[in-house]
């Protein structure tokens, strides 16, 4: 097994910022990239999500920057811009998530750099994607989630007030979603020499969050509205009251309707009329939850939950946050790691999603300070001491 993740030897200029583009870089770095991340002079405005914050330093930025380099520029300055030239000769990746045209008035357009190096894979994470009428418009997590149709199908049910999901899933999946996507860039780039643009949007991102709802609408005409905890399609497939809290059970198929009504001692439930066939059950959905919610009150979480792991039937807790971190499952699958922070000390932060046999995913750093590697990462660029000094006194060059 070897001690390098499977993009080693990949090299990564992150001029991202906050969370969509970060997160294409740490998925990339937790797989053994070498992302540098190059920052403005006042650092990315995560820096400045507190509270809460750690010894002074931003939780949030600590938990989207890991196992990256940190460089600081000073754009406006034209040395500064040469010194990003010089990154981006070298580079395989870049991502960026700036405005429509940023890029282009620095003269960091993809057109400029493929012209310079043609391995190079452009990454761009927008609002909306670089084509179309709303390429210019900016992008919020808030504005896409609307806007893609997931906050019609988010809340307690009909006439409720729009609810967002409650994690910024349009920002953190086209992280992912790009990374994937520079991923397949970089295997075509290995066997061609060729680079190439790698264009998704936060809009896109949360548009393929409704699969389920999409295909309603595409068969029906008609538009899904919010279903709680349920499922749009299948019953029972939500999260029921217990007699102290909630659990989330999966018996949407008949073989597991059925092992669900024996676990509950209500097997007379399957020849109601009402409930009989999955179609029947999403028809009298409301019927049904008051009923099974009246069995489940009757014991605890912890009691249905043996029960029905012991008739393999799928349940599970529903659990807060920092419950979720002591999970021993989330502890077995190394989903909660540490990490020594230079300001911080040892901090937690989440482990990388995905086990690789031989070439395994790491947290191998904590987030960098504010231009913590300029000057290593412009020495292993070719700039002498005395140039590298030269620049950080200038202002061009932002050193930790």
């Amino acid at each position: 097994m070897s001690d390098k993740g499977p993009l080693a030897g990949m090299k990564v200029i992150e001029l991202a910022h906050i969370m969509a583009g970060p997160v294409c870089g740490l998925m990339l770095a937790d797989m053994g990239a070498d992302v540098v991340k190059v920052e403005k002079p006042d650092g990315d405005d995560s820096r400045r999500f507190v509270p809460p914050a750690i010894k002074g330093e931003s939780a949030a930025y600590m938990m989207m920057n890991r196992n990256k380099r940190g460089v600081a520029l000073n754009l406006k300055e034209p040395q500064a811009v040469k010194v990003l030239y010089r990154l981006l000769e070298e580079a395989d990746v870049v991502i960026e998530n700036y405005r429509m045209g940023t890029m282009e008035r620095l003269g960091l357009g993809y057109e400029e750099l493929r012209a310079i190096n043609p391995r190079l894979i452009y990454c761009e994470i927008s609002g909306f994607g670089r084509t179309g009428p709303y390429a210019s418009r900016g992008g919020f997590d808030l504005i896409a989630q609307g806007m893609s149709g997931l906050m019609s199908i988010t809340g307690e049910g009909p006439g409720r007030p729009p609810v967002k999901t409650g994690a910024p899933v349009s920002d953190i999946t086209a992280g992912i979603v790009a990374a994937m996507g520079v991923a397949a860039a970089y295997a075509r780039m290995l066997q061609t020499g060729q680079g190439q643009k790698v264009d998704t949007s936060l809009f896109e991102a949360a548009i393929t969050q409704t699969y389920w709802q999409s295909a309603i609408a595409f068969a029906t005409g008609v538009a899904p509205g919010p279903m709680g905890s349920a499922h749009p399609i299948n019953a029972p497939y939500q999260a029921f009251q217990t007699a102290d809290g909630w659990i989330n059970v999966g018996a949407a198929n008949q073989r597991n309707w059925l092992r669900f009504l024996e676990v509950i001692g209500a097997p007379e439930l399957n020849d109601d009329p009402r409930f009989g066939s999955n179609h029947d059950r999403m028809q009298h959905l409301k019927e049904l939850e008051e009923i099974l919610n009246g069995y489940l009150r009757h014991e605890t979480s912890h009691v249905w939950l043996d029960r029905m792991e012991a008739a393999g039937l799928p349940a599970g807790p529903v659990l807060d946050i920092l419950q979720m971190q002591a999970d021993p499952q989330a502890q077995a699958r190394g989903m909660i790691a540490e990490v020594d922070h230079p300001v911080a000390g040892r901090v937690r932060t989440l482990g990388h999603p995905i086990r690789f046999s031989e070439t395994p995913a790491s947290i191998r750093r904590a987030a960098p300070l504010l231009g913590q590697h300029s000057r290593e990462v412009l020495r292993e660029a070719g700039y002498g001491a005395d140039q590298v000094e030269a620049m950080v006194a200038s202002g061009a060059v932002i050193a930790a």
